[in-house]
């Protein structure tokens, strides 16, 4: 399969990468600002979401089976909701599978459990770019898999796909390079990256469409991943801080849990729990 991966140089977008080169796949990548590596790995391509016709070159140029919108533009609503409008109506011309990542931010919490058919219900502006985007592709590209996604963590420092931002936030907060607090009422189903980069290859290895949800199997607040985190990089779990959310803000989404039980029978990676993949060894 030749896979094009937008947003190549994120978190998620390098675990695609070495997942797919593990499956053997032929693949291409986008850049926008940072600077991607060696050419080894994949064929580089630069992007720019915010415009459409640059978009429909770049796809049309990659002449790839599939394509998988792992950017990340967080409120940007010109990335984040119309730059997905841009790959879904490029793709769709193109003739390529379209997996779309989106986020559990698209939910307000006010449910807590909440399946593959619960529609959006966003409290903040990047939930609401991440609704737009997915009601967006749903209308250009309703053979398109949209796969929703909770926190992705990684293997630590000195990993192949480095740390993902909340890893780095209790490094810096255990070291004190940086004041801050850990939620207690502030739920997630943490999921590891390397897991839901195979599961989203295996969506569009197989072409699959609708609504997936690929999160992990355990629901903890954001104060206990710092814990988990922190114990397994041999950090001071003490040094962390804990509050509460709803008092000291900001405001947003507190309890959200994906359930993904549909996802799970069509889907073949495991998508493990955190207290699994962050166990000390």
């Amino acid at each position: 399969m030749r896979v094009l991966i937008v947003g190549g140089t994120g978190f998620l977008g390098r675990a695609l990468l070495q997942v797919a080169a593990a499956r053997g796949c032929e693949m291409v990548a986008t850049y926008h600002s940072a600077q991607p590596p060696g050419r080894g790995q994949a064929d580089w391509l630069p992007i720019e979401l915010r415009d459409a016709p640059d978009v429909a070159a770049v796809i049309r140029k990659a002449k790839c089976d599939a394509v998988i919108n792992a950017a990340h533009g967080k409120a940007d609503w010109a990335v984040t909701a119309q730059g997905a409008v841009h790959v879904a109506a490029a793709a769709r011309t193109a003739g390529a599978h379209l997996v779309h990542v989106s986020s559990d931010a698209v939910f307000s919490g006010e449910a807590v459990s909440y399946a593959e058919t619960c529609w959006p219900d966003p409290v903040t502006v990047y939930g609401a770019a991440k609704a737009a985007a997915e009601t967006g592709v749903r209308a250009l590209a309703p053979w398109a898999a949209l796969v929703r996604t909770s926190l992705l963590i990684g293997d630590g420092p000195g990993s192949a796909a480095g740390m993902s931002g909340h890893e780095r936030l209790v490094h810096d907060l255990v070291s004190g390079a940086r004041p801050g607090q850990l939620f207690v009422d502030d739920v997630r189903c943490p999921v590891h990256v390397a897991d839901l980069a195979g599961a989203l290859l295996d969506v569009a290895e197989a072409r699959l469409g609708g609504m997936l949800h690929c999160a992990g199997a355990d629901a903890v607040s954001r104060f206990e991943l710092g814990q988990l985190v922190a114990a397994r990089d041999g950090l001071d779990a003490g040094r962390l801080v804990a509050a509460e959310r709803r008092v000291s803000g900001p405001p947003g989404p507190l309890d959200v849990r994906l359930v993904g039980l549909e996802t799970r029978r069509v889907v073949a990676t495991r998508l493990r729990g955190v207290r699994e993949f962050l166990a000390r060894p």
